[in-house]
């Protein structure tokens, strides 16, 4: 994200939703979790595909309550419904 913002580019909920998927591929739950804090934090709307692999990222690193948080909790507070995706 660094070098996209040096390049004058604002990173958007595709750049980030790709970022948070790679962190789920490489079982970096918490990395994916500060990307999704700082997504808030820059005022870009996350979106289902964003929580998918945030979820994913925190169950495939056995974090199941930050999981089960994220679909409980924080998606509804952004109005996002989960699908069959997020519930596997």
């Amino acid at each position: 994200m660094g070098s996209m913002r040096q390049a004058g580019v604002r990173p958007n909920t595709v750049t980030f939703s790709a970022a948070i998927s790679a962190c789920e591929k490489g079982g970096e739950w918490a990395r994916a979790l500060r990307l999704l804090r700082q997504m808030g934090d820059e005022q870009v709307p996350p979106d289902l595909i964003t929580f998918n692999a945030a979820i994913g990222a925190c169950a495939k690193g056995g974090e199941w309550e930050r999981a089960m948080s994220l679909l409980t909790e924080a998606m509804p507070a952004e109005g996002i419904t989960p699908d069959s995706v997020s519930y596997n």
